[in-house]
C-alpha cells in the first residue's frame, strides 16, 4: 500500500469508498449537568496544512437512523445512557500508532460504538510488537501495523466504520476529527499536535506506556461541557414533614437516610398541601441531618399534609482552570492515583519528558538494564528539575524506567489502554468527569524482589515475548510458559484474561497448559464487551470459542475448555488431583457464590488465586497468596437492601418495588406453579412434605396444583384453548389491579388515622387507587397480550400477538363481579405476616386443606393430567413476552399507587437484575491482575509486593491497598490462620486405611490436641461414640451420611472440636484427609 494510503473495511471486509466523514457538530446535548473544564495545551507550533482526506463508507449507523442496537449495546447502555451513546453515535476518532497499547484503545473504542475510528501507523510489525499486540502474528512481520490489525479491528463492531492510515500524521488530517489519540509518539508531536487541536476544540489525549510505567494526558479545549459527571442516578427521598417556618426543614422517612450533600439542588413532587413546592424550581439545600435537611423560607406556603418525593437535581457546573500555557510545567494538574507514590509520579512526569529528549538525543531508548544510559537519563531529570523544583526525586524510579523503557508488556497496554479508551468516550460523550489532565503509573513491584535475579536481560532473542523479556529476562519467560493455570469464567473479564495470557505465554510451553471453563454460551449482548467473540459465534459454547480465538493469537497456547459450573457437581472432572497439579487459579466470575466456593477449593489445595470484578466503570482486584494474604472469604450480608415483603404486597412507593413485585408474579405463576405441578405428577410424597412446611404454604401451594390441573369450565385454572388463556390474563388483570386495591382500601381507607392521629397513608404509604380495565389503553392490552401467551406456554398452547383477535375475545370474556370482604386483614409490617403465617390456620383453612388432600389424592387427577412447561425468565429476549409482562404488570402496578412508570430500558435493567458493563473497566481490571500475576509467578513473599485495587473510571477515582493478612487464631498456645490445617494420609505408606481411632490419636500425638468432636459438613462422625473409633474414616462417614464417597473424592475435609479450645473464637483449623 502505498504511503498515504486509507483503507477501510466494511462488514464483509471489502474496501469502501473514500467520502468525508461529518463532524461532530450535529449532535444535541441535552442532559442536566453541564461542566466546563478549560484545559492547558502542550505548547508548540503549529505544522503546515497537507491535502490528504478520509474516507468514509456510506453505510448508516445508529447516529444517522437515531437507532441504537440495545440488543449489542445492552450492557454498555446502562453505564452511558441512550443520549451519551447517540452523541458517541457523531463522533470520528483518530488513534495514532498500533502498536500494544494503540490496538488495545482502538479495540475498547471500536467496542464502545463511535461513528468511525482511523488508526494510523506508519511503522512495520516486529518481535517486541507481538508481545501485546494482540491482532499481529509472526507471518506480519515486516509489515504494516495498521494494515495488519484493520480486518479484525472491523469485525469487533460492524457498527462502527474503521480506516486504516499508513502516511504520517500532518495537520489536515488531525482537522477532520473530533477526538485525537497519540500513542508511541514523540514528544515534539505531542506538543505541535496538542497545540493545533487546542485552537481547534479537538479534544487529545496522549498515551504512552513504557515497560512497567504508563502516562495518559488529555486536552479537551478551552471549554468542554460535562453533561453528567458521575453517571450516577439522581438520589431521591420519601417526605415524612415539611415544617412552615423560616427555613422550612423537611424531614424525611426513616426507611434509609437521605444521600443529599449540603448545598445541594432539589426538586418536589407529589407534595399534598403545601403544594407550591411542587412548582417552582430547584431548591438549594442546607444539610441538617440523616433524614432532614432545611429549604429557605417556607412560612408563606400552605399547610403540609402528606405525601412528597423529593429528588435531586443536578445541576450545571463551571470549573475554571489557570490559563492553559504550559501543562507541562504544571505539577498540581497530575491525578495522584497512588497516594503511597506522589513522589514517584510527579518523578515520572519529569521522566517522560527526559525519555523524550533521550530518545531524540539518541535516535533510541535506553538499552535493556543499561547502567550509563540510566545515569544518563537521570543527569537530564536532575535538569528538568532546576525549572520544576521538585523538593524530592524518586531517582531510584528513573532508573528503573531507563532499564525496562524498551519493555512492552500487554497487562501494562490493557490497563492504561482502558483509562485512555474511557477518556475517548468521555470526550464523545461529555459523559463522566474527564481526567485533568496528566495520570501516571507504575508497576515496579513486579520486578524480581532480588534486583540481581534480572542480570540476563540484557539481550532479546527474537522471539514474540521479546517486549517482555526485555524487562523480566528469559528465564521468567520460560517460568510463565511453564504454569499451569485454571480460569474460570470465559466472559468479558475472562476473554480479556485469556487474551493477556496469550499475549505473555502464560502455560505455553511444553510444559505448561491452561484450563478454561464457563458453562453459559455465547448471546448478542455479550460481544459489546467479551471481545474475542463474533456474530458467527452466538449460541456456540463461550469457553471453546475463546479458547480457539486465543489459539489464535498465539498459536503455541496450550489450553483445554470445558463447558462445567464450578460447583459440588463438577468435582469429579476439578478433583484433588486437577487442583494440586495447579499453579494457581484465575476468577472471571459473575456471581459471589460461584467466587466463594472457588476460594474455599484453592483455600484446600493452597493455591494462589486472582480474582477481579467490573459493575459499569468501577472495577476491583484481588489477589489471594496461600498463608500470606486473607482469602476472598464469605460477603459482607446487607440485610438492609432487601425489600420488605408488606412493601412488595401492600405498599410500595418506588418502581423498584413495582418490579419486584412484577418479577415475584412471574415467577410464581409461569415457573413455581407448573414445577410443582410437575412434582405432584412425578412423585408420590410431594403432597405430604409440602404438608409438612405448614398450613400456610401448603393452602397455597396445594391449591395452586389443583387450579392449574382442574379446567376452568370445572372451576379451576387449566385451559383447553387460546381464548381461556385470554379470559385467564384478563380476570387476573382485574384481580390485581382492581380487586386487591379496592378490597386494600376497603380494610385500610383513605382516611385512616394510626394510633398517634397521624395519617395511615403517609410517607412512604402511598395511597393507591384501583384501575378500570380499557380495551383501548396500549399499556393494558400489552398486560393481556404478554400473560395470555406465557399462560399458553406453560399449558402448550399456541398463541397470538394479534390485538385484533385478542380484542373480540376479550369482549366476550366474563369478569366476576366483586365485593371486599370485612373478614380479610390485610399485614402491615413484616413481622405481622411472619406472625400469621406461623399461627394455627382456622377451621374453615383446615377444612380447606383437607378437601385440596381429597380432591389431589384421587386417581383420575394424576391419570389425566400432563407434565406442563415451566419458564425460565429470560430477560434479552425480546419476542418470549418476558420482558414484556414485566414492564406491563410493574407499570400498572405503578398506577395504581401513583408511582411514575419505568421504560423498557429502566425495567429490564432493575427486574433483571443487570450489571452494567463497559469494555474499558474490563480490560483495565483484566490489565491490573496479569500485573499480580507476573509477582505470582515470580513467587513474590514480601506482602508490600502485592496490591488490591478499587477504582472508579468515571470519577478518576482510584485506590491501591496492601493486601490483608489472614486473620490468625490461637490454639494450645500455637497460631494458625485459615490456610492452616491438619493434613493426614489416610494410607500412609499403601498400608490399609487408618481407623477412627487411628485419626484420633495421630492428632493427639502429632499436634498435642484431644478431638471431642468430628464434623463432616452438617454431619457429626463423631462426638464419643467408642463402637465408631474401630471403623475406617471413609466407613464412618459412609455410615453417618448414608451416602457413598465418590471416586473422585480425594480429600475429606473435617472440622474438629478439641479440649483445649479457650475463649470465644471458634476457630480451629480444618483436618484435610487424604484418600490417595
Amino acid at each position: 500500500m502505498k504511503t498515504g494510503s486509507y483503507t477501510h473495511l466494511q462488514n464483509n471486509g471489502a474496501a469502501g469508498k473514500a467520502l468525508k466523514p461529518g463532524l461532530f457538530g450535529c449532535c444535541c446535548w441535552k442532559v442536566s449537568v453541564q461542566l466546563i473544564l478549560q484545559f492547558k495545551p502542550l505548547t508548540a507550533s503549529i505544522s503546515p496544512n497537507c491535502s490528504s482526506r478520509i474516507p468514509v463508507s456510506c453505510k448508516c449507523n445508529m447516529s444517522e437512523i437515531g437507532e441504537i442496537d440495545e440488543g449489542f449495546y445492552s450492557r454498555q447502555l446502562y453505564v452511558l445512557g441512550h443520549d451519551a451513546m447517540h452523541r458517541m453515535g457523531t463522533a470520528s476518532v483518530l488513534i495514532a500508532g498500533m502498536r500494544g497499547l494503540g490496538i488495545e484503545i482502538a479495540k475498547n473504542v471500536i467496542l464502545s460504538g463511535v461513528k468511525s475510528v482511523t488508526i494510523q501507523d506508519e511503522g512495520q510489525t516486529v518481535w517486541t510488537d507481538l508481545s501485546s499486540q494482540f491482532f499481529l502474528k509472526e507471518a506480519h512481520l515486516g509489515q504494516n501495523r495498521a494494515t495488519c490489525s484493520i480486518q479484525q479491528l472491523s469485525a469487533l463492531n460492524p457498527r462502527v466504520r474503521v480506516f486504516a492510515h499508513t502516511g504520517p500524521l500532518d495537520d489536515t488530517l488531525l482537522l477532520q476529527f473530533q477526538v485525537v489519540v497519540l500513542t508511541d509518539s514523540s514528544l515534539d508531536d505531542q506538543k505541535r499536535f496538542g497545540e493545533l487541536c487546542h485552537l481547534h476544540g479537538i479534544k487529545f489525549i496522549v498515551a504512552d506506556t513504557k515497560g512497567l510505567c504508563g502516562q495518559l494526558f488529555c486536552d479537551f479545549g478551552e471549554e468542554f461541557e460535562v453533561l453528567d459527571r458521575d453517571g450516577e442516578a439522581p438520589e431521591s427521598a420519601t417526605i415524612q414533614s415539611i415544617s412552615k417556618a423560616d427555613p422550612g426543614v423537611v424531614l424525611c422517612t426513616d426507611e434509609q437516610s437521605h444521600k443529599f450533600s449540603d448545598g445541594c439542588k432539589v426538586s418536589f413532587s407529589e407534595v399534598q398541601g403545601m403544594t407550591e413546592l411542587n412548582s417552582i424550581g430547584p431548591v438549594e439545600i442546607k444539610y441538617r441531618g440523616e433524614y432532614s435537611f432545611s429549604i429557605g423560607d417556607t412560612s408563606a406556603f400552605s399547610e403540609y399534609k402528606r405525601g412528597g418525593i423529593v429528588t435531586e437535581v443536578k445541576q450545571p457546573l463551571r470549573l475554571h482552570f489557570k490559563p492553559l500555557s504550559e501543562a507541562l510545567l504544571d505539577t498540581k494538574l497530575l491525578v495522584m492515583n497512588d497516594f503511597g507514590k506522589i513522589s514517584r509520579h510527579k518523578t515520572l512526569h519529569l521522566a517522560f519528558q527526559a525519555l523524550h529528549s533521550f530518545v531524540k538525543k539518541e535516535q533510541r531508548l535506553p538499552g535493556l538494564w543499561s547502567q550509563p544510559d540510566a545515569d544518563a537519563l537521570l543527569d537530564m531529570v536532575r535538569e528538568l528539575n532546576t525549572v520544576a523544583k521538585l523538593k524530592q526525586l524518586d531517582e531510584a524510579a528513573v532508573q528503573k524506567l531507563s532499564y525496562t523503557a524498551r519493555g512492552d508488556l500487554a497487562p501494562m497496554n490493557a490497563f492504561i489502554g482502558g483509562l485512555a479508551a474511557q477518556e475517548v468516550i468521555k470526550a464523545c460523550s461529555g459523559k463522566f468527569m474527564p481526567l485533568q489532565q496528566w495520570l501516571y503509573f507504575d508497576a515496579f513491584e513486579c520486578l524480581p524482589e532480588v534486583e540481581d535475579q534480572l542480570a540476563e536481560c540484557s539481550r532479546l532473542e527474537g522471539t514474540r515475548y521479546d517486549g517482555q523479556i526485555a524487562v523480566f529476562g528469559s528465564a521468567f519467560q520460560k517460568k510463565l510458559e511453564r504454569q499451569k493455570y485454571f480460569l474460570v469464567g470465559a466472559g468479558a473479564i475472562g476473554c480479556e484474561l485469556l487474551k493477556n495470557f496469550a499475549l505473555i505465554g502464560l502455560g505455553a510451553g511444553e510444559e505448561g497448559h491452561i484450563t478454561v471453563t464457563d458453562m453459559d454460551f455465547i448471546e448478542k449482548s455479550n460481544l459489546n464487551r467479551q471481545f474475542l467473540f463474533r456474530s458467527q459465534d452466538i449460541g456456540k459454547p463461550k469457553s471453546e470459542v475463546a479458547a480457539k480465538a486465543v489459539q489464535e493469537m498465539n498459536p503455541q497456547m496450550k489450553i483445554t475448555a470445558h463447558q462445567n459450573r464450578l460447583d459440588p457437581d463438577s468435582e469429579a472432572v476439578f478433583d484433588y488431583n486437577f487442583f494440586m497439579g495447579l499453579d494457581g487459579v484465575a476468577a472471571a466470575l459473575d456471581n459471589v457464590e460461584a467466587r466463594i466456593y472457588l476460594d474455599q477449593r484453592c483455600i484446600q489445595h493452597q493455591k494462589p488465586m486472582l480474582e477481579g470484578g467490573t459493575q459499569g466503570s468501577k472495577g476491583h482486584t484481588l489477589v489471594v497468596v496461600p498463608h500470606l494474604t486473607e482469602s476472598y472469604g464469605q460477603p459482607k450480608t446487607n440485610a438492609n437492601n432487601a425489600i420488605p415483603l408488606c412493601t412488595l404486597k401492600n405498599f410500595p412507593h418506588r418502581i423498584e418495588h413495582t418490579l419486584q413485585w412484577a418479577r415475584d408474579q412471574f415467577e410464581g405463576q409461569f415457573k413455581q406453579t407448573p414445577e410443582n405441578v410437575n412434582l405432584f405428577l412425578s412423585d408420590e410424597g410431594f403432597v405430604e412434605r409440602t404438608l409438612g412446611h405448614g398450613d400456610a404454604e401448603a393452602l397455597e401451594v396445594l391449591g395452586g396444583v389443583w387450579n392449574s390441573l382442574e379446567d376452568i369450565k370445572d372451576g379451576g385454572q387449566h385451559p383447553t384453548s387460546w381464548e381461556d388463556c385470554v379470559s385467564w390474563a384478563r380476570c387476573k388483570w382485574e384481580t390485581v389491579y382492581n380487586n386487591d386495591i379496592r378490597q386494600l382500601l376497603h380494610c385500610l381507607p383513605p382516611e385512616k388515622v394510626t394510633a398517634t392521629g397521624l395519617p395511615f397513608w403517609s410517607g412512604s404509604k402511598r395511597c393507591p387507587h384501583p384501575l378500570t380495565f380499557d380495551l383501548k389503553n396500549t399499556t393494558h392490552m400489552e398486560y393481556v397480550v404478554a400473560a395470555a401467551n406465557l399462560y399458553g406456554q406453560i399449558y402448550g398452547i399456541k398463541g397470538t400477538r394479534d390485538c385484533t383477535s385478542i380484542r373480540e375475545i376479550l369482549e366476550k370474556v366474563h369478569v366476576p363481579p366483586f365485593t371486599p370482604k370485612s373478614s380479610v386483614k390485610i399485614h402491615v409490617t413484616d413481622k405481622e405476616m411472619k406472625e400469621a403465617k406461623e399461627r394455627d390456620s382456622d377451621d374453615a383453612e383446615k377444612a380447606r386443606l383437607e378437601e385440596l388432600k381429597g380432591k389431589l389424592a384421587s386417581p383420575s387427577m394424576k391419570s389425566s393430567a400432563k407434565q406442563m412447561y415451566p419458564i425460565d425468565f429470560e430477560k434479552d429476549d425480546d419476542s418470549n413476552f418476558h420482558m414484556d409482562y414485566i414492564v406491563a404488570a410493574s407499570n400498572l402496578r405503578a398506577e395504581n399507587y401513583d408511582i411514575p412508570a419505568a421504560d423498557r430500558h429502566k425495567s429490564k435493567g432493575i427486574a433483571g437484575r443487570i450489571i452494567p458493563a463497559i469494555a474499558t473497566t474490563t480490560a483495565a481490571v483484566a490489565g491490573l491482575m496479569c500485573l499480580e500475576l507476573y509477582k505470582l509467578v515470580q513467587g513474590h513473599q514480601n506482602i508490600s509486593s502485592y496490591r488490591t485495587s478499587y477504582f472508579i473510571l468515571a470519577v478518576q477515582h482510584y485506590v491501591w491497598c496492601q493486601p490483608g493478612r489472614p486473620r490468625s487464631f490461637e490454639l494450645a498456645g500455637k497460631k494458625y490462620t485459615l490456610w492452616d490445617g491438619f493434613l493426614v494420609e489416610g494410607r500412609r505408606g499403601g498400608q490399609q486405611e487408618m481407623t477412627l481411632g487411628d485419626l484420633v490419636q495421630y492428632i493427639k500425638e502429632k499436634y498435642s490436641l484431644t478431638i471431642t468432636h468430628l464434623f463432616y459438613g452438617a454431619a457429626v462422625i463423631y462426638s464419643g461414640q467408642e463402637d465408631r473409633l474401630q471403623k475406617s474414616v471413609s466407613d464412618v462417614v459412609r455410615m453417618v451420611t448414608k451416602k457413598d464417597i465418590p471416586p473422585h473424592k480425594k480429600m475429606l475435609e473435617f472440622l474438629p472440636s478439641f479440649v483445649e479450645e479457650e475463649g470465644d473464637d471458634e476457630s480451629v483449623p480444618p483436618i484435610r484427609y487424604l484418600l490417595l
